[in-house]
């Protein structure tokens, strides 16, 4: 199969606003390329490289070659030459990579330049979103979605599963199954604003069932598989840690069972039990060093599901059953802090107890629902304090795919009183909706200021009301701050670039997280 139709699907994809109409096209992309280039051709549509990572940066794509005037690049060859230019390493290595890199890409034509150079940079935003995908696949193979949703849980991955769908159906697919020591796609939350509203989408609350009521940890989610005394720790991404945990092993290397797979989150806590902020969680956790040291922060394990136990999978047993199996395997202090309840004070209680205690808030949960990989609502809702501020928009970025043409990535930034500048905090290009879009970009040219291919610097004057969920330490930031998870809920016309909220504002929300 050629790059190039993978390209123009590209393209059409990020022209095409319906669902629907993504799902044919990339359907369509998927029967021309087979089972021979399913994977590869899942990878690229999804804006993902097989590989992850080939070190190549963004001043190797800046210099581009002369476009080749006919397409003749295959995408097995692109994949290839991908994997070659990740295999480099040693001195000189860099300017290897980009040698071998422009050598590629002088035989791609300027619509596959456009694209590679998109899909290396992360910013191929089509819309070929994972749900998206997993129904193209189903439509390619024409079979039944769900199981290609389940085969994609089992397997941890699309490439593989596309693969054998196209080239076995139903039979294949079935062929997946858990293995203890291969991770899998994790269950996911649904979001909502409060806890009636949560016990609500789960039809819980006085007149209805009751639910479970967890803490929300503001750690990394970790599914930890045991066989036979050997431990396996891996993230939400799927991404093998285990040697960076030597206390999770140790602790989990005890239990008294022959296999397991839990899953669960781990998070650096004080010595009052209070959580540190999330970067000394994240630090631990991405130390690539095999063992703790002493000054090093030690992760405490919180369990709340059990996916295997003792010989038996347990992913299509009501979620009742599967913490009943959990709870008898391991210890209480292991435990996620837990609340059964069908009254929404008591529920309410749980969450302000949790977010007192310094947590992110809680998660609700249907005692009903299988475990189901990557479906948001379907038996988990979550639960957070908002918070918001005023900040100014101080540049903007031009967008991709659906969004070319129009200035989509805001740079946030708050008020410093002292300088009577402003301090950036971050990006966001979350929450804009297509009037958003045209009407901010005609905005954007009348404040302009500065500007070049990528970026428009503007006058500080639009003041943008901003949601996030938390802070935190950023050495990319002069205010040692960052957003986290930022997006826009409306501009504020009503109020000034002088009525912004302050940094000594934001520092103060930082304070009280820490």
């Amino acid at each position: 199969m050629l790059l190039v139709e993978i390209a123009r699907t590209s393209a059409a994809v990020a022209e095409t606003s319906a669902r629907r109409g993504k799902t044919a096209l990339l359907a369509d992309c998927l029967r021309d390329a087979g089972p021979a280039d399913a994977a590869v051709t899942v990878a690229y549509l999804s804006g993902e490289l097989p590989q992850r990572q080939i070190g190549v940066g963004y001043a190797s794509l800046r210099e581009l070659p002369s476009p080749a005037a006919e397409p003749s690049l295959t995408v097995a060859e692109v994949d290839t030459a991908f994997t070659e230019i990740g295999a480099v390493a040693g001195k000189g290595s860099v300017t290897r990579r980009r040698e071998m890199l422009g050598a590629l890409l002088a035989r791609a034509t300027h619509d596959e330049q456009d694209f590679l150079i998109r899909l290396l940079s992360g910013e191929l935003r089509q819309g070929a979103l994972a749900g998206v995908m997993n129904d193209a696949v189903a439509a390619a193979a024409e079979v039944p979605a769900a199981r290609v949703r389940r085969a994609v849980m089992l397997r941890g991955a699309l490439g593989p599963v596309a693969t054998a769908a196209l080239g076995g159906g139903v039979e294949a697919l079935d062929a997946f199954t858990l293995q203890v020591g291969r991770p899998i796609r994790p269950m996911l939350a649904a979001s909502a604003p409060s806890i009636d509203e949560a016990l609500a989408k789960l039809d819980g609350g006085p007149d209805g069932k009751q639910v479970a009521v967890e803490w929300k940890l503001d750690g990394v989610r970790a599914q930890i598989h045991l066989a036979d005394g050997r431990v396996g720790v891996f993230t939400r991404t799927l991404d093998d840690i285990t040697a960076r945990l030597p206390e999770v092993v140790t602790a989990m290397a005890a239990l008294p069972v022959r296999d397991a797979v839990f899953d669960g989150e781990l998070i650096a806590l004080r010595p009052d039990g209070r959580p540190h902020p999330f970067q000394i969680t994240g630090a631990r956790a991405a130390t690539r060093s095999g063992t703790a040291t002493p000054e090093s922060v030690p992760l405490s394990v919180f369990l709340f599901d059990a996916l295997h136990l003792d010989g038996e999978d347990l992913l299509d047993r009501p979620a009742a059953d599967r913490y009943a199996a959990l709870a008898a395997a391991v210890p209480a202090e292991l435990l996620m802090p837990r609340l059964v309840t069908g009254a929404p004070d008591e529920a309410a209680a749980f969450f302000a107890d949790a977010v007192e205690r310094g947590h992110e808030g809680v998660v609700v949960k249907s005692l009903d629902t299988p475990y189901t990989a990557g479906r948001r609502g379907a038996g988990w809702v979550k639960v957070k304090p908002r918070h918001t501020l005023d900040l100014v928009v101080l540049a903007a970025e031009w967008g991709h795919g659906r969004r070319r043409g129009f200035l989509s990535n805001l740079h946030l930034g708050a008020r410093d009183p002292e300088t009577g500048g402003f301090v950036m905090l971050g990006k966001t290009f979350k929450g804009l909706t297509d009037e958003l879009l045209a009407w901010q970009t005609e905005r954007f040219r009348e404040l302009a200021v500065e500007e070049d291919s990528w970026t428009v610097r503007l006058r500080p004057a639009l003041v943008v009301e901003i949601a996030f969920d938390g802070l935190q330490r950023s050495p990319r930031y002069p205010a040692g701050l960052a957003l986290r998870f930022a997006r826009v809920l409306r501009y504020r016309p009503d109020k000034s670039a002088a009525e912004a909220d302050t940094i000594e504002t934001v520092r103060s929300i930082a304070a009280v997280a820490d």
